[in-house]
């Protein structure tokens, strides 16, 4: 049973300055490799990793340029809040619409992302410019060892357990029955929340649809054969970073969370590989964007435990789960895992609204914001329409 909304208490979050100070002091003495050995020049360039040239001008960015007290007041203007959940605080931003006919909604974010990733968008879609637009009371949580949420001790708190917890958090702010939204490890959880508790959830929207194992390539169209065959690529040729993380996170975690800059190179490696550019990510997504976050994982420490999620539940997903509430699946053409319709047709049973983006990649709610909101009102309308 849910508790009162007593057990949820506001939270603010201060840097000190001696902690910034020290962020800085550290970037100011980091120790560089040599330069990568192809090419520097257009999209190859970045085949080795993150090019030097660039992590130099960001770390010089950040040392002398970013103003990380301007994404704090952020956090505090929108409203954020902690609460206990089987033993483990958890950390979330909470935005009211003050609409009388707003719609409950859990957004939730996966790696390398955090709650900086829906900063840009929360306010339009609590309280959206136009009258006639769906409007929603927005919660983003923290995922367990993520931000400002508790680090997990022991094991066991993996995607299903996430999903539990939702449950259990909307229902503490007066939400028994809820929309859910999510991308990559959030796109998982809001599956685990269609499939499990379809009792609350009234229907989702995923940026991540994941058909059940094994299904045949038979049938598919040609476009649909290479999404297949470009996920693949991707599973067999640049996701060591997942292999690490589900075999190994506390060895990687010690540089994550010692050196700001390889944390930083942890990161942008990937706001770079799976962004809608040609060449930097800060193409599409504001540079001090992308810092929001990585400093957020740098003054939590959380390099370590954010990165134990794979640990928990990389290829977890129960392959019979099903998916029976009205469901809104997006996909953006340059993101890293694409399902083709036939095979998220197996798993989720009632598709009301499917849809190709024109842009865009694995962040679309930084890659192209005005259109994820765009997106997310009529993915979650047709839903609410066919609820």
């Amino acid at each position: 049973m849910s508790r009162p909304a007593r057990d949820v208490q506001a939270f603010a979050a201060r840097a000190t300055d001696a902690e910034l100070d020290d962020l800085r002091a550290r970037l100011a003495a980091a120790r560089l490799p040599e330069p990568e050995t192809v090419e520097r020049a257009g999209r190859d360039r970045w085949d080795q990793g993150v090019p030097l040239a660039d992590l130099v001008e960001v770390v010089d960015h950040w040392r002398t340029g970013y103003d990380w007290r301007w994404f704090e007041d952020r956090l505090a203007a929108i409203g954020q809040f902690r609460t206990t959940i089987d033993g483990l605080g958890i950390h979330f931003l909470h935005r009211r619409s003050p609409r009388p006919d707003a719609v409950p909604l859990v957004v939730t974010h996966g790696w390398p992302g955090s709650v900086a990733e829906f900063v840009d968008v929360v306010d339009e879609l609590a309280e959206p410019r136009d009258p006639a637009a769906p409007a929603f009371h927005v919660v983003v949580p923290s995922l367990p060892g993520f931000g400002y949420s508790d680090k997990p001790a022991t094991t066991g708190w993996g995607t299903e357990k996430i999903a539990a917890a939702w449950v259990e958090l909307m229902g503490r702010l007066g939400y028994p029955r809820f929309l859910a939204h999510g991308g990559d490890w959030g796109g998982n959880i809001t599956t685990v929340l269609g499939g499990r508790f379809g009792s609350h959830v009234i229907g989702i929207h995923s940026t991540f649809a994941q058909g059940p194992p094994g299904l045949s390539t038979d049938g598919l169209t040609e476009d649909e054969r290479r999404w297949a065959e470009e996920t693949r690529h991707f599973w067999g040729h640049r996701a060591a970073y997942a292999k690490q993380q589900a075999t190994r996170p506390q060895t990687i975690g010690y540089s994550l969370v010692d050196s700001p800059v390889g944390l930083l190179a942890w990161l942008l490696d990937k706001f770079a590989d799976w962004s809608d550019t040609d060449d930097s990510p800060f193409e599409r997504i504001p540079r001090d964007r992308v810092l929001d976050d990585v400093t957020l994982y740098w003054l939590t420490r959380t390099g370590a435990s954010a990165a134990r999620i794979y640990f928990e539940s990389h290829d977890s997903l129960d392959p019979d789960l099903r998916v029976d509430v009205p469901s809104a699946i997006t996909t953006y053409p340059r993101d890293v895992e694409k399902c083709p319709r036939p095979w998220a047709q197996e798993r989720y049973r009632r598709i009301v609204r499917w849809r190709t983006a024109d842009a865009g990649g694995h962040f679309p709610s930084l890659e192209v914001p005005d259109s994820f909101v765009a997106d997310l009102r009529e993915g979650l309308g047709a839903v609410l329409a066919a609820a």
